[in-house]
């Protein structure tokens, strides 16, 4: 097995990284930035950019560049661009096979092994869709973990002194708290919750309808039907966030926001981190109920831990550190990166997997227990939710109960599996359902069906039911109907694989019309020299006129959408003739 890398798929960065010489290493992108923004963009030309080059253009192209789909994750989300439907894990896995090329760059060697982290809070569709993304972007996922308990494992490879910690993990959409144990050679999980409609996309939301209201007060223009300027403004809300983090006040300065009448109106005003923390304050708070509802789970009471533990990048919020001040009575750790600190669990956890730990190293001897986020259960009589395996229980893990018919002489039953807290299953997730068909006839209450409830490492889940009767036995591994079929899924990837093959070639084309200009340039600029213009002699010039204008032809004619080798070669020998032509007054 060759290197195992660990990726931190986030809603606004993601993070990959490897374990080298038994300690984890972030990998810098192409960009030589140590994390990537998860963008993904379609120019009009037919390129695809992923990561800064993405995010630099979405305000010239809003309605092909595509922002935080993590929280689309499991759902039937959908997004169409020149005709054709692209879903969450589509899109995810390009964001994913850029980390994978970034990776591969930095080893030296194929990568096709990883562990990707998801949120705690992550219903079984949503890691069911986070696998098919690294199976479209041809990665082997090896395992899915918990980010918070990833962050534990980073942490706890250089301070794995026993206590208990919470892990405060607050990244760009969602929100999860974790109770975790750090033992002699184990991190337990104890018991986690969270929320996934929550992170700094929607502070960013806050800062952005703020300034939009009060433009439209000072300059009674509605920036909302407008989609380049609110793409602006929530460029500069983000900075704004940010640079809050660590000043009482920013200016927000946009120039040429929009035009009236041919009028450019501008957008400029003060925006303090007093008015920040009342536009997000309830934001902040919501953090608080999953925090206590983690620490009852736990069995705990917050003077019990030893530490806090911040991850995520909004953790940087002010605000933020003060409610974790004020929820848990201690000072919250810094220790580690917030926005690396996934990654490099995530990476240990791989080099774990894939046997690249020195043996009797401290991280090669740890065990890893982490628990399924919800409740799992059926629907029984009266639209009922039954449990059947209970939130915080460890993973992997394997639990049954026997139930019986409600009608007499039922030949076949259907069973509802769902996921949730709450007592009747219309308020739960149905995240599939399947029919026992063979049931020997009898009355209501006499057969015996066992219903049993398998979840491994990822917290995927598989659900049987067998007749105890008959021995008639039916199981399915839960798939949500809104995620991608295996054909989906293969063509997705044949698609990627070819889109991949199509990239050497328009680099290779890109590459060379550049150089082609260059050189374009470079001759008409010694043909207006009037000196060198005399130097030539008749057929000189009109040689150099003859293949100028070729090479011009040619490179005006082919565009980067649709491009093969062939024009790449073609104008590189066209500039190679021109170059040959010119070389008496270049």
């Amino acid at each position: 097995m060759g290197k195992v890398i660990g990726i931190d798929l986030g809603t606004t960065n993601s993070c990959v990284a490897v374990l080298e010489n038994d300690q984890p290493v972030v990998i810098t992108n192409s960009e030589g930035q140590r994390t990537t923004p998860s963008v993904v963009a379609f120019t009009k030309n037919g390129e695809r950019l992923v990561g800064e080059p993405a995010k630099r253009q979405a305000a010239v192209n809003v309605e092909r560049t595509f922002f935080s789909v993590k929280r689309q994750m499991g759902s039937g989300y959908r997004a169409k661009v020149d005709g054709k439907m692209y879903s969450a894990p589509e899109i995810s896995s390009m964001i994913l096979r850029k980390l994978k090329k970034n990776a591969e760059e930095y080893l030296g060697e194929a990568v096709t092994d990883a562990v990707i982290t998801v949120p705690a809070y992550f219903s079984d569709a949503q890691r069911q869709a986070t696998k098919d993304a690294g199976r479209i972007a041809g990665l082997n996922v090896l395992r899915i973990i918990n980010e918070p308990t990833s962050a534990a494992l980073a942490y706890g490879l250089d301070h794995g002194q026993p206590q208990k910690i919470l892990v405060y993990d607050l990244g760009g959409g969602t929100f999860d708290v974790s109770i975790i144990e750090i033992g002699d050679n184990l991190i337990e999980v104890l018991a986690t919750a969270g929320d996934n409609n929550l992170g700094g996309d929607d502070f960013d939301e806050r800062i952005t309808a703020y300034l939009v209201s009060e433009f439209n007060k000072a300059e009674h223009i509605d920036l909302t039907k407008d989609l380049t300027a609110m793409q602006r403004v929530r460029e500069e809300a983000e900075k704004a966030k940010k640079v809050l983090s660590s000043s009482s006040s920013v200016i927000i300065n946009l120039p040429f926001i929009t035009t009236v009448k041919g009028e450019p109106r501008h957008m400029e005003m003060n925006l303090t981190r007093a008015k920040f923390n009342e536009l997000t304050r309830d934001l902040v708070k919501r953090t608080a109920v999953p925090v206590k509802l983690a620490l009852k789970d736990a069995g705990i009471s917050a003077e019990d831990l030893g530490m806090v533990l911040l991850v995520g990048g909004s953790t940087r919020v002010p605000a933020v550190v003060d409610e974790v001040r004020v929820l848990t009575g201690k000072e919250p750790s810094h220790n580690l990166n917030p926005d690396e600190c996934v990654a490099l669990g995530a990476a240990i956890q791989g080099g774990k997997i894939g046997g690249e730990l020195v043996a009797g190293s401290s991280a090669a001897e740890i065990i890893l227990m982490d628990v399924t986020p919800l409740s799992l259960g059926i629907e029984t009589l009266g639209g009922v939710f039954t449990k059947i395996i209970d939130r915080n229980t460890t993973i992997p893990a394997r639990y049954s109960q026997i139930f019986t018919t409600a009608g007499s002489f039922q030949t076949s039953v259907d069973i509802k599996v769902l996921q949730g807290e709450r007592q009747f299953s219309k308020d739960n997730k149905l995240i599939g359902n399947f029919r026992l068909r063979g049931i020997k006839p009898a009355p209501a209450g006499v057969p015996q069906i066992e219903v049993a409830f398998d979840i491994d490492a990822n917290g995927i889940v598989q659900v049987s039911a067998k007749d105890l009767g008959t021995g008639k036995h039916q199981e399915i591994t839960i798939t949500a109907s809104s995620n991608l079929s295996d054909a989906e899924i293969e063509r997705a990837i044949r698609e990627a694989a070819e889109y991949e093959a199509t990239d050497g070639e328009r680099k290779a084309y890109i590459d060379a019309r550049g150089e082609a200009d260059t050189l374009i340039r470079q001759v008409e600029n010694a043909l207006s020299d009037k000196q060198k213009k005399k130097s030539l002699e008749g057929h000189q010039k009109k040689q150099i006129k003859s293949a100028l204008s070729y090479t011009k032809k040619l490179v005006a004619r082919t565009k980067p959408g649709n491009v093969s080798k062939d024009q790449a070669l073609e104008i590189q020998r066209a500039a190679s003739d021109l170059r040959n032509a010119a070389s008496v007054i270049l």
